[in-house]
């Protein structure tokens, strides 16, 4: 069936990088929007718009059954959930094809398997993926959490079993701080996610977080599209992301890249997907996690190998048949992506909210820059504090950085603080430049006295800028007026 009006049920960024993919397609678009949301440019941009409830996303977002109402009032064919929001809820999937509505991503079942982490971890037994050690079920009971943190070895990690971004976690060095970290992990999995299951697995120390997209059909045919680099974290969330990555060789992409497909094979899985992998130093992997869903970090994958996630993703949810083999898959230079969140990296990453009194984007060959926002937008604090994501190709890892370096330092963000300038700190760090890093970059390299250094070095060019304009300005005032 070929879809002819999408509606997109999201907001900001992602909500306009996918109508302007439809409006390619010659699909009709209908945005929904929150009351703080009217003046947002996927709601200009959309052919449809409908306000769907307050500022809250539990109040508009989140509202499945109204979404989905919108839909059938206005005629859509289909619903692209983005990131985040519904686009993990396997009941809103459900809900959808319940309706005669199609859902663009996986079937429900999917979602809830690889939603689960002890759920995940079962539907893969057998298979030749390699798992993190550790517990197949739940753990209640403290005395059992004990003897089994201590027949796999400290440090363990005890890990909400329905949680995601670092909610729900802790690590445990020895003994006597698995009670209390246990008690911590599942109050906090209740607050977050309404679970409070946990469970224990060995604390891989210093890994890189590794990530492979894929791409199913619904005639059987299963891909990767290569890796993505995502270890440049902040509170488990990541901030930039590079493919390829500089640690993956071809043997090891290739042995990635299989366990992949066969995560996705194993749950039956249909769409764009993300299967998430720890990386360690001796090039061993484990799975992490399946993502069911486009990756905020879509774009770097889509740089390297010229292909729009977006289109594939629609065109196999009207059960077309994927145009290209794993073998047509050549990995085309080097980009990255920095995500320009509305956040003071000087404060901890603590949220930024305001005015934009000034927005300008970087241009240039190989630059992209997917947003949702303009110059005067209002930053809300009801949502994900993303603004924009900045993305560079070039056909070295090299030359990247020199673009990416270059486009930081073009794109003008005035009226609130953003991450733009942390993007450029890790550009050009040591660790970061030789690819000698792991998920630990924030915590050993970006600490008080690092970020006191760029502070003071930021108010030095500043003082020195407004130095030269004052003596510019002096010595036009001493020039002689033409008679």
């Amino acid at each position: 069936m070929k879809i002819k009006k999408l509606l997109v049920a999201n907001r900001g960024e992602i909500a306009l990088r996918i109508m302007r993919t439809a409006k390619k397609m010659g699909i009709q678009t209908v945005a929904v929007y929150s009351e703080v949301d009217k003046d947002a440019p996927h709601v200009s941009f959309a052919d449809q718009a409908v306000c769907i409830g307050p500022a809250a996303s539990s109040e508009s977002y989140l509202k499945g059954d109204t979404i989905i109402e919108v839909a059938k009032e206005l005629g859509a064919d289909a619903i692209h959930p983005g990131y985040g929001f519904l686009s993990e809820n396997a009941s809103f999937a459900e809900l959808v094809e319940k309706n005669n509505l199609i859902f663009i991503g996986p079937k429900a079942h999917a979602i809830e398997v690889m939603g689960n982490k002890l759920a995940s971890k079962e539907s893969l037994e057998g298979r030749d993926i390699p798992m993190v050690p550790g517990t197949k079920d739940a753990i209640e009971n403290p005395k059992e959490a004990i003897r089994i943190a201590n027949e796999i070895g400290y440090p363990v990690l005890i890990k909400a079993a329905a949680g995601g971004g670092g909610k729900g976690m802790r690590v445990v060095n020895k003994e006597s701080e698995v009670e209390e970290q246990m008690d911590r992990a599942i109050s906090e999995a209740v607050s977050a996610f309404g679970d409070g299951s946990v469970f224990i697995e060995k604390f891989i120390g210093n890994p890189r977080h590794i990530e492979v997209q894929i791409l199913a059909d619904t005639h059987g045919n299963v891909l990767h599209l290569f890796e993505r680099e995502c270890s440049v974290q902040r509170r488990h969330q990541k901030v930039l992301e590079e493919a390829p990555s500089v640690a993956v060789n071809e043997d090891l992409r290739a042995r990635m890249g299989k366990a992949a497909v066969e995560v996705a094979i194993a749950c039956d899985y249909v769409g764009a997907g993300t299967v998430e992998f720890l990386l360690d130093s001796d090039e061993k992997f484990y799975f992490l996690e399946m993502n069911t869903r486009l990756q905020v970090e879509h774009p770097i994958t889509e740089m390297i190998t010229n292909l729009d996630l977006v289109e594939e993703q629609i065109r196999i949810a009207q059960g077309e048949k994927l145009s290209f083999a794993q073998e047509d898959l050549k990995i085309d230079g080097h980009a990255i992506e920095l995500r320009v969140y509305a956040e003071d990296p000087y404060d901890n990453f603590s949220p930024s909210i305001g005015t934009l009194s000034k927005y300008e984007v970087p241009t240039g060959d190989g630059v992209r820059v997917d947003d949702g926002i303009v110059e005067g937008s209002e930053i809300p604090i009801y949502y994900d504090p993303m603004l924009a994501k900045l993305i560079v190709h070039a056909s070295t890892r090299e030359e990247a950085l020199t673009k990416m370096l270059s486009a930081i330092a073009d794109y003008r963000i005035e009226g609130i603080q953003t991450t733009l300038s942390f993007g450029d700190f890790v550009c050009r760090h040591d660790a970061f430049v030789s690819g000698d890093f792991t998920t630990h970059f924030v915590e050993q390299y970006f600490n008080e006295e690092a970020r006191e250094k760029v502070q003071q070095e930021e108010a030095e060019i500043a003082a020195r800028i407004a130095l030269g304009l004052h003596l510019e300005a002096a010595v036009k005032l001493r020039l002689p007026k033409n008679e």
